[in-house]
């Protein structure tokens, strides 16, 4: 049986609480045995409230959320969003929210952010408020005042592709830009969009591993055209060879289960892609 085959038996509730592991950078409640954490984009819960998906994530077995500006908080805090502005009130009621779920922030984005210092802060202090591990954007241009905030807070910038035709769609595109710049810097890989694409996610992996930092992770029916998500291990990206080439280059980041289909009703999907991160993770410790 293939190890792909034999990843997609395990249940989410089999496997084992987090371990934190030696020297990772990520908050403790995601942390597996491997040595990165398994969260959801709060964005696959976009018919939500943040509070909700919340919840959805601790239900389907996660150990973190990776959170999206503008998802509205919940009922209780009327037509509050989530974002840079927030005030320390609020993000206080997300982090005992997160808490009482035993969950942790990991991850920020995909969100625009500014060259200017000042404006571009903001984001990095929400990300130190919540010890965030990273935030993710698209801002190539922003490159600049990114490195010296990344080197400053010590959090790291992830990158992210969308399909082409937008401007980072090819991987090449971020490669170059990340030549000679801090450690901190890197790829969110998100694996559907380079399927998407009409790119081999493992491919792309195998050249630019060094530099991933965190993943959207997804599985696909096809890499040729655009095609709808599947759970992992049911479609044809490798995710268990993606993973085992990233840490070969020591990646100890966010794998970030990102869910784009059957909006209202997708957690049985997201959590079987638990399932599968943490059989992984349980047999590669």
């Amino acid at each position: 049986m293939k190890r792909r085959s034999l990843l997609t038996m395990f249940p989410a509730a089999s496997a084992l609480l987090a371990f934190r592991a030696n020297g990772a950078p990520l908050p403790q409640p995601a942390v597996t045995e491997a040595g990165f954490a398994i969260a959801v984009q709060c964005w696959s819960f976009k018919e939500f409230t943040l509070f909700q998906a919340i919840e959805m994530a601790a239900a389907a077995g996660m150990g973190g959320v990776e959170v999206f500006k503008g998802q509205l908080l919940s009922g209780d805090h009327g037509d509050v969003k989530f974002g840079p502005d927030l005030s320390d009130e609020k993000v206080q009621a997300v982090i005992d929210h997160l808490k009482k779920n035993n969950l942790a922030a990991v991850n920020f984005g995909v969100t625009d952010i500014s060259k200017d210092e000042a404006e571009a802060r903001k984001t990095f202090e929400l990300a130190k408020k919540l010890n965030l591990y990273g935030v993710t954007t698209e801002s190539l241009g922003s490159i600049d005042t990114l490195e010296k905030l990344a080197k400053e807070y010590d959090i790291k910038v992830c990158f992210h592709n969308h399909p082409k035709p937008t401007a980072l769609w090819n991987p090449e595109t971020i490669w170059k830009a990340l030549e000679g710049r801090h450690e901190n810097l890197g790829y969110c890989a998100d694996l559907g969009h380079w399927a998407s694409s009409g790119l081999d996610p493992l491919e792309v992996i195998k050249k630019v591993a060094p530099r991933v930092r965190s993943f959207h992770m997804k599985d696909r029916e096809s890499i040729e055209a655009p095609s709808r998500d599947r759970p992992f291990g049911t479609g044809v990206i490798d995710n268990v060879a993606i993973l085992d080439e990233v840490r070969k280059h020591g990646f100890a980041g966010n794998v970030t289960i990102e869910y784009e289909y059957n909006w209202k009703t997708n957690l049985p999907e997201v959590a079987q892609c638990v399932g599968y991160l943490r059989a992984y993770s349980k047999m590669r410790a």
